[in-house]
């Protein structure tokens, strides 16, 4: 072996490539002959088949996956628009019953103010009249004023005590000379029982003579 070697080194640098190059092809050559060579159809199909199906189905999945996306995004838009419309209407309502709540209770009308009549003969004949045509007893103005200025001249306190009347102990009293049996069952309700109260002299004074005679109007001398 050492000659072998010795000898080896020995060569000239051209041969020593040579037997290099002789030994890498034979051992490229071993292994060659040890793998089995695949037919020219398998080869065809391992070069076409999964390039072109790959590119496609990749393709398809790809235009799927997207269009889902889009859908997922649109229902997702879709169901907050009817979030915020109905937030809105919601928020709307507060806002009103919050408003009608607030809204100032209506006062109550105010009762009609009490009609005012002077305190003189024309006042209390006027207001007798009211009352009288409220419940429905004819009598006018002329007729009852004329019998009070023949009665008693206007004077609300007039009394007669010298009659049959007075000298019976009922003697006549007031506006229109009324005794006081007569004043209290024809007095007309809502005036005083003061049987010197001009309006309600008046008033239950007319009543009776409405009952006896039709009306105030028709008298024209003592009743």
């Amino acid at each position: 072996m050492r000659s072998t070697i010795s000898g080896y080194n020995r060569l000239p640098k051209a041969h020593k490539a040579a037997t290099a190059g002789i030994t890498v092809a034979a051992g490229a050559a071993l292994a060659f002959a040890l793998v089995p060579q695949a037919s020219a159809a398998d080869a065809h199909a391992v070069a076409v088949k999964p390039v072109a199906q790959n590119a496609q189905d990749f393709g398809v999945t790809q235009h799927d996956e997207l269009a889902k996306a889009v859908d997922v995004a649109a229902g997702q838009a879709m169901t907050d628009a009817k979030a915020k419309v109905a937030g809105q209407a919601k928020a709307d309502q507060e806002r009103a019953s919050r408003s009608e709540a607030r809204k100032p209770i209506a006062a109550k009308p105010a009762a009609p103010a009490k009609k005012a009549y002077a305190d003189n003969l024309d006042g209390w004949i006027k207001e007798s009249l009211d009352i009288l045509h409220a419940k429905g007893v004819p009598a006018s103005y002329e007729g009852i004023k004329r019998n009070i200025m023949r009665e008693s001249t206007g004077n609300p306190r007039a009394i007669n005590d010298w009659d049959i009347n007075a000298v019976n102990g009922v003697p006549s009293k007031g506006l229109l000379q009324i005794i006081d049996p007569t004043f209290k069952a024809y007095h007309v309700e809502g005036t005083s029982w003061d049987i010197y109260d001009p309006v309600a002299n008046i008033t239950a004074s007319c009543n009776y003579a409405a009952d006896k005679y039709g009306s105030m109007d028709n008298v024209n001398s003592a009743y």
